[in-house]
């Protein structure tokens, strides 16, 4: 079953008596944990009813006990190991003949980030109940997201704007849910989001500094590009998410110019580079300003500033540095 599907059924109020939700997607995961608590947890006997348990510090036996107490006051006892995959071998042999034949009057939740279905525990848990997989959301699919958590705020928004939040955030799950629910208190009655509206919101926002660095880049204006730089590393944002989603805007540079060389139209280059029409024709202007070696070397050179940041070179200067070089065309060979 896929987590779309998964999550369907539990919407529909099919609770499953088992599951173990895994993935790198830990934004979707959680959420859809938090919507099967709200329906087989009840507030008042919460005390009574639901337990708690961590896989790197938990016995399998206790976790077996917790999941065979009956519950008291309500019908559905409801029981959640996070952090599952840290449980040792012999802890998932004892819960082996739990897994078999689950409580009725349980709900049994394990959480983790992998699996290896080579076990015969998780080859049970997929007989017996659900083993649903959040994948992470790569940057094709963002427009879906992005519109669905607006469509949860009965609003719409218009394709620009999901293309100016997909460009500046990418696909940070949360950080868009988050922006969502503040254009949704922002907009009021209003019920379509605009491309304005994200610009309002977004303005002051770190994400938002780094999409205006990478367009600076690409446009190689050096003033501006500094500017955002010092504006980024005064309010306290990290060299590697910097480097990240310069590394990011190249690429995506990188695959337009090639695009161009193909003399590809302006709807295969959208396409194929995943690029918001909207947008397209300001990349397009920022690819004509580099070659495919510049934009591989610009690549090589986010590289090694990464590797320099990280081994205790100034990440300041080493970014100013690198600013120069590409907006005054200097690359080093």
């Amino acid at each position: 079953m896929t987590s779309q599907e998964f999550e369907k059924s539990i919407q529909a109020g099919s609770i499953p008596l088992l599951c173990y939700l895994y993935g790198d997607e830990p934004f979707l995961l959680e959420r859809c944990v938090e919507r099967i608590l709200s329906i087989t947890v009840d507030p008042g006997f919460r005390d009574f009813n639901f337990n708690l348990f961590y896989g790197n510090e938990s016995k399998g036996v206790d976790i077996l006990n917790a999941a065979m107490t009956l519950p008291m006051f309500c019908e559905r006892r409801t029981v959640l190991v996070r952090r599952a995959d840290a449980l040792r071998s012999e802890e998932l042999e004892t819960l082996l003949p739990y897994i078999n034949n689950p409580s009725e009057s349980t709900c049994l939740i394990f959480t983790g980030t992998k699996t290896d279905q080579r076990k015969k525990f998780f080859q049970e848990i997929k007989k017996r109940g659900e083993l649903v997989e959040y994948k992470k959301i790569y940057e094709a699919k963002l427009g879906d997201f992005i519109k669905g958590e607006a469509r949860l705020k009965e609003r719409e928004i218009e394709p620009a704007a999901v293309g100016l939040l997909s460009a500046m955030i990418g696909n940070n799950l949360q950080e868009l849910s988050s922006q969502i629910e503040k254009l949704a208190i922002y907009t009021g009655q209003r019920k379509r989001i605009t491309i304005d509206d994200v610009k309002t919101i977004a303005s002051d926002s770190k994400a938002f500094t780094v999409f205006e660095l990478c367009r600076f880049v690409g446009m190689r204006d050096m003033r501006n590009a500094v500017k955002s730089l010092d504006t980024l590393f005064r309010d306290g944002e990290q060299a590697p998410a910097i480097i990240g989603a310069l590394a990011r805007h190249s690429r995506q540079l990188w695959r337009v110019r090639e695009l161009l060389n193909r003399n590809a139209i302006q709807g295969e280059i959208s396409r194929e580079a995943g690029i918001n029409p909207y947008f397209l024709q300001e990349i397009i202007v920022q690819a004509k300003k580099f070659s495919v070696p510049d934009l591989k070397k610009l690549i090589e050179e986010l590289h090694v500033c990464d590797m320099a940041s990280k081994s205790g070179g100034n990440p300041h200067a080493i970014l100013h540095q690198l600013l120069f070089r590409i907006c005054l065309n200097q690359t080093e060979n």
